[in-house]
């Protein structure tokens, strides 16, 4: 039986697999006293020779990314999935703050294959979409406090009208910048971006930086685009 073992802000839990292991507010692991948090949110149990993952909450979802971003899960109430990766990093928001776990079990099923981790390191892209400079500059000023975290810890997520005073914007301009990426990557099948036919889901800031974080559409190398005095002369327009 593999071993599994969680890190979340520098600390270590090695995750039993005679009992489940639960994440939240309050349980093995007591995350914070966020009121916005599940008291049992996540749950850790090993059946059928696997790690699987619940989300035992009624209300919050969690982005599951694995292979070095190449694989990402969103994790809906009530759902649940195996681990098949030997790491897995797990992002969810909770009101104002976006938590990050990692997991890690030396003997998983499968592995990355070459050209998947040539891709995640930047050498081809694997990322379908494309975003102008202005769209990219949006979905680094939210992520901005995850990017420069320093290991797995706690992020305060940005108002849209911080994002828009740190970009130099009109809260309108950020607005209609931010529906035009919900839109597209919507269109691409990424979950969690809206809450109903023709209807941006109103958590739709935390959910598009979990997934541009994980999937690595967006990375610490891309932080300098905030101050890029280059783009204020950008054409308004959204494509």
């Amino acid at each position: 039986m593999a071993p599994l073992r969680l890190e979340f802000a520098g600390e270590w839990h090695d995750v039993d697999a005679g009992e489940p292991f639960v994440i939240g507010r309050e349980g093995d692991l007591s995350i914070d006293d966020n009121p916005y948090l599940h008291r049992h949110f996540l749950q850790l149990d090993h059946r059928d020779g696997l790690w699987w993952l619940a989300n035992v909450g009624v209300r919050l979802a969690a982005t599951v990314s694995s292979a070095g971003g190449a694989v990402q899960s969103w994790l809906s109430p009530q759902a649940s999935m195996p681990l098949v990766f030997e790491r897995n990093v797990i992002v969810f928001t909770a009101g104002p703050s976006t938590y990050e776990l990692n997991l890690h079990t030396e003997a998983a099923p499968y592995e990355v294959s070459h050209q998947v981790g040539a891709s995640m390191s930047g050498e081809t892209t694997v990322m379908p979409a494309r975003f102008t400079p202005l769209q990219k500059q949006l979905m680094v000023a939210l992520a901005e406090p995850m990017l420069r975290r320093e290991g797995v810890s706690v992020n305060e997520l940005p108002s849209s009208s911080a994002a828009a005073a740190r970009l130099g914007w009109t809260l309108s301009k950020f607005n209609r910048k931010l529906d035009n990426v919900c839109d597209k990557l919507d269109r691409m099948g990424v979950q969690g971006l809206r809450g109903g036919p023709g209807k941006l889901a109103t958590n739709r800031r935390a959910r598009l930086v979990e997934y541009a974080v994980t999937s690595q559409v967006v990375t610490r190398a891309d932080l300098p685009l905030l101050d890029d005095e280059s783009l204020r002369n950008q054409p308004d327009t959204d494509d």
